[in-house]
C-alpha cells in the first residue's frame, strides 16, 4: 500500500509562488508514475502533469506548461510541483497521485490510471 501527503499549498496573490510537495511511503516500487491534479469549484478534477520517477521524464498540460515545474528528490520519495506566475484560475485543492506505467510504456495523463492519492491540498490565488 502506498500513502501520499501533499504539502505547500497556501494562499497568494497573483503573480506569485508556490511550492508543493508531494510525499511518498509504502510500497512504491512499481508505482513509476507521481502526477498531480487539481479540482476547481464547481468543475472536473484536472491533470496538470506527470513525472515518471524511474526515467525522471516529465510532462504537462498546456494550460500550466512554462509556468508549472516538476522535481523529485530522490531519498526523500518526493515529488515538489515549483508553481510560478500563479494566476486567480489557479486557485484549486491539488492532489498528488500515484501509479504504474500503462500499456504504452508510458505515465497515463487520466485519473483512473492512478491507484493512489494523497488527501490533497489548497492552493488559493488572489488578484
Amino acid at each position: 500500500q502506498v500513502q501520499l501527503v501533499e504539502s505547500g499549498g497556501g494562499s497568494v496573490q497573483a503573480g506569485g509562488s508556490l511550492r508543493l510537495a508531494c510525499a511518498a511511503s509504502g510500497d512504491t516500487v512499481r508505482l513509476n508514475c507521481r502526477g498531480w491534479f487539481r479540482r476547481a469549484p464547481g468543475k472536473e478534477r484536472e491533470w496538470l502533469a506527470n513525472m515518471d520517477t524511474g526515467r525522471g521524464t516529465t510532462a504537462y498540460a498546456s494550460s500550466v506548461k512554462g509556468r508549472f515545474t516538476l522535481s523529485q528528490d530522490n531519498a526523500k520519495n518526493t515529488v515538489y510541483l515549483q508553481m510560478n506566475d500563479l494566476k486567480p484560475d489557479d486557485t484549486a485543492m491539488y492532489y498528488c497521485a500515484s501509479g504504474s506505467r500503462v500499456r504504452s510504456g508510458f505515465c497515463s495523463p487520466f485519473e483512473d490510471d492512478f491507484t493512489a492519492w494523497g488527501q490533497g491540498t489548497q492552493v488559493t490565488v488572489s488578484s
